[in-house]
């Protein structure tokens, strides 16, 4: 079982930046991806960014693509998500999942979730 600790969400005006952590721990952490999703209200979840933690390859949403960068730090077994020109739109709840298989953008392929920090970007 992993366990996924979400932090540093919070309220910023457009244009502003914020870094979210998401810290795993569990019995036995074998992970083979690490990412980060995000749901408004009304809307379903969608993908933002993955890592893959053998190689540090990144993948990420059209829609944030040259804003957001996400990294990880193997010995503390966290994951970041710096989110630079922040937008309304990028208003939501953001989620950390992990899984030990698969990278995928199908939320339902995660095995792991974090319970989610709010992102709230005032215009």
């Amino acid at each position: 079982q992993v366990q996924l600790v979400e932090s540093g969400g919070g309220l910023v005006q457009a244009g502003g930046s914020l870094r979210l952590s998401c810290a795993a721990s569990g019995y036995a952490f074998i992970t083979y991806a690490m990412g980060w999703f995000r749901q408004a209200p009304g809307k379903e979840r969608e993908f933002v960014a993955a890592i893959r933690w053998s190689d540090g390859a990144a993948y990420y949403a059209d829609s944030v693509k040259g804003r957001f960068t996400i990294s990880r730090d193997n010995a503390k077994k966290t994951v970041y998500l710096q989110m630079n020109s922040l937008a309304p739109e990028d208003t939501a709840v953001y989620y950390c999942a992990a899984d030990n298989r698969v990278l995928s953008s199908n939320s339902n392929s995660w095995a792991y979730w974090g319970q989610g920090t709010q992102v709230t970007v005032s215009s």
